[in-house]
C-alpha cells in the first residue's frame, strides 16, 4: 500500500515509477544532414589555375569569410556550391577573371554540436558528426552518472519547418537491444534526468 502510494506521488510528480517509455511510439523528426557552413567551419576554396592564392579559410563568428580579391562575404548557411557560386560571381563582376572555376569542400564543420546536459560527468556540448547516436553522444559526456534515470532520457530536435521536438527516452531499452540507438543531428539536445530513490 505504501508503496504503490510512493509510486502515484513518484508518478503524479517527478515521474519516478512511471513505466519506460517506448523507445518505438516516439515521434521524433529523422535527422537531417545539412552541408551548409557555420561560425568556426574551415573549408579550401580553389580557384582552378590560380595557385597563389590562400586556399585555407574560416568562417567567422560573425558568419562571414574574408577572401583576396571579393573583400568580406556572407557565408553563413550556404552550401558549399553556393559559395563557389558566390565567389564566381563576383570575381566575374570585379572584372578580376572572366569565366573562373571554382571549388569549396569544407574540411571540418566545429560550428555543429549536440549538447549533453544533466545526469552525466561531463555535462557541455560536443561535435557532431556523421553516425552520431545518443548512446556515442552520452558516451562523449563521460556516461551516467550514479543516480541518472536512464528511463528518462530528454532528446530535443529543431524541426526544418521551424520549432522543437521533445521526445522521453529509455537508453536502458537502447542497451538491452530492445531498441535502436537514435542517431543525432547538428543541435540536438540530451538531457538525462536523476533517478528518483
Amino acid at each position: 500500500m505504501a508503496v504503490g502510494a510512493l509510486c502515484l506521488m513518484g508518478a503524479v510528480g517527478i515521474g519516478g515509477c512511471a513505466p519506460r517509455p517506448d523507445n518505438d511510439r516516439v515521434n521524433l523528426p529523422p535527422p537531417v544532414e545539412s552541408t551548409a557552413v557555420g561560425a568556426g567551419d574551415l573549408f579550401t576554396l580553389q580557384v582552378v589555375g590560380e595557385k597563389d592564392l590562400p586556399q585555407d579559410y574560416q568562417v567567422a563568428p560573425d558568419g562571414t569569410v574574408d577572401l583576396p580579391f571579393v573583400g568580406r562575404l556572407e557565408v553563413k548557411g550556404l552550401e558549399p556550391q553556393e559559395i563557389a557560386g558566390l565567389v564566381k560571381k563576383e570575381l566575374i563582376a570585379r572584372e578580376i577573371l572572366t569565366e573562373p572555376d571554382v571549388i569549396v569542400s569544407v574540411t571540418d564543420y566545429r560550428s555543429r554540436k549536440v549538447t549533453v546536459l544533466g545526469q552525466v560527468q561531463k555535462p557541455g556540448s560536443f561535435p557532431h558528426t556523421a553516425g552520431l547516436s545518443l548512446l556515442q553522444a552520452i558516451s562523449l559526456a563521460g556516461g551516467f552518472t550514479s543516480i541518472a534515470n536512464l528511463d528518462r532520457v530528454n532528446l530535443t530536435r529543431v524541426k526544418p519547418s521551424g520549432g522543437a521536438t521533445t521526445v522521453v527516452l529509455s537508453a536502458n531499452a537502447i542497451m538491452e537491444g530492445k531498441s535502436v540507438d537514435f542517431p543525432l543531428q547538428a543541435e540536438d539536445r540530451i538531457y538525462v534526468y536523476e533517478r528518483i530513490f
